[in-house]
């Protein structure tokens, strides 16, 4: 195959896979806790017969973007904005422990303390549960207390505390239900020293402004390679036709 083709073709190929990151970012702008996608562009010899004169470019991506998102107040006591590093624990669809920024909770007709995905908060002893009540708070370090139903404002009870954890960033990876997992397989053990504030939520952190100049430049990008595509074609034909003119 004709180098310049390979390039072309690769390039066009990659450009559309740097898109599609980009386009998640986009569509996750509004997602509670999301944190953004970050993507890089490196660069490979063209190997072959004949001198080394190509080099394409892969796209892959790199990690995520560990910024904090803006915190937008709500005030509605089941919303929760970690305070600074940490996660909120939850059980995942597969029964195992898997952790998010994603502070939207609810508590669901049975008494489950649940996140806005339907994914059961954990607490130090497994999911949390919730009696009947008449109003509900959550503190600083996780703990979740209410009033119980029939009681007096006085009467406060003690329900859970929500699980939270600060693993280092380099010992936990985000699936693609946008949860993150420790790389060990094993559930992380509790920080008393993460906190969190209630009638708080953290804004996605991806920079609209960013991926709009991002998507105009690939999508620039990607047409140039579509015209060396067709420039490769040319050439061929032109080369073709100086060939049988030769020949005769």
């Amino acid at each position: 195959m004709d180098k310049l083709l390979y390039v072309a073709m690769s390039g066009a190929k990659e450009t559309l896979r740097a898109q599609a990151a980009n386009n998640h970012n986009l569509a996750n702008s509004s997602t509670t806790g999301f944190k953004a996608d970050l993507s890089a562009f490196q660069s490979r010899a063209v190997t072959g017969p004949g001198y080394a004169s190509r080099v394409y470019a892969t796209d892959s991506t790199v990690g995520w973007d560990h910024g904090v998102g803006a915190i937008e107040q709500t005030g509605n006591p089941l919303d929760l904005a970690i305070h600074g590093d940490g996660f909120i624990a939850v059980q995942d669809v597969t029964g195992n422990e898997a952790y998010t920024r994603a502070g939207d909770l609810h508590v669901d007709p049975t008494g489950q303390l649940l996140t806005a995905t339907g994914l059961p908060v954990m607490g130090d002893n497994g999911p949390i549960s919730v009696p009947p009540h008449s109003s509900i708070s959550v503190g600083g370090d996780g703990t979740v207390s209410i009033v119980p139903l029939g009681q007096t404002p006085n009467t406060i009870s003690t329900v859970a505390r929500v699980k939270l954890v600060n693993p280092a960033l380099d010992s936990i990876q985000r699936g693609n239900d946008g949860l993150f997992r420790a790389t060990s397989g094993q559930p992380l053990e509790a920080d008393a020293a993460v906190k969190v504030d209630s009638g708080s939520l953290e804004s996605s952190n991806v920079n609209l402004a960013s991926c709009m100049v991002n998507m105009i430049e690939l999508s620039r990008h990607y047409d140039m390679q579509v015209k060396a595509l067709h420039t490769a074609e040319e050439d061929g034909q032109a080369s073709s036709k100086l060939l049988q003119s030769s020949g005769a």
